[in-house]
């Protein structure tokens, strides 16, 4: 149960749906409430995609590129902490993917779906969190599940983006990102040290 809420607290941490929401309503600002839906509804999808696709076949990507396990979980958590840093010490994430929108007539995709939802830490964490060397099909299954269920949790609260912003304020979601980012940042580190130590132990 521990090991469920771990892997919950860090997808809610990697995927941020409260960050989303500040994106989402600059990215949608030009729209009227009915299209501002659909857009919330097919981002989440198009995330959500992009999510099961690198569950499914990141790792066989980085296989074939001769990447050992020990190299991926090293890098994967530099990655991942050099993200969380970016979201402690940076502008955020609401104000740095804002200032991406260029096109609002295509916001769907760009940006918020990516990287907004599924963001290049969201990326890398589900595949480590999958990784077929570690976790067997039932636990990966489990996790898909839960990333099904941030997903939809973000889906949620872009629907309601205009209540939840007034509930909580921008600097409210800043405050909470940059939290979420503490949270990545120890798993980020937890991964370097885990690959170290096996590494060291098989050459040793």
């Amino acid at each position: 149960m521990s090991d469920l809420l771990t892997k919950l607290l860090l997808l809610i941490a990697v995927i941020d749906p409260l960050g989303s929401v500040p994106v989402f309503l600059e990215a949608t600002k030009n729209f009227d409430l009915k299209y501002k839906r659909k857009i919330a509804v097919r981002a989440s999808f198009v995330a959500l995609f992009i999510l099961f696709f690198f569950i499914v076949v990141g790792q066989i990507i980085l296989e074939g590129m001769h990447v050992s396990l020990y190299a991926f979980q090293i890098s994967g958590g530099v990655i991942l902490f050099l993200f969380a840093l970016t979201m402690i010490f940076g502008q955020g994430k609401p104000e740095s993917e804002m200032h991406l929108i260029t096109d609002y007539k295509h916001v769907t995709i760009f940006p918020v779906a990516i990287p907004s939802i599924a963001s290049p830490g969201a990326i890398m964490a589900v595949v480590i969190m999958t990784d077929n060397h570690i976790y067997t099909i039932t636990e990966q299954a489990i996790t898909s599940g839960l990333v099904m269920l941030v997903v939809a949790l973000t889906t949620i609260l872009l629907l309601g983006a205009h209540l939840v912003q007034q509930r909580v304020g921008i600097y409210g979601i800043t405050v909470i990102s940059k939290i979420m980012g503490l949270i990545l940042a120890s798993y980020a580190v937890q991964s370097i040290l885990t690959g170290l130590k096996a590494f060291f132990a098989l050459t040793t």
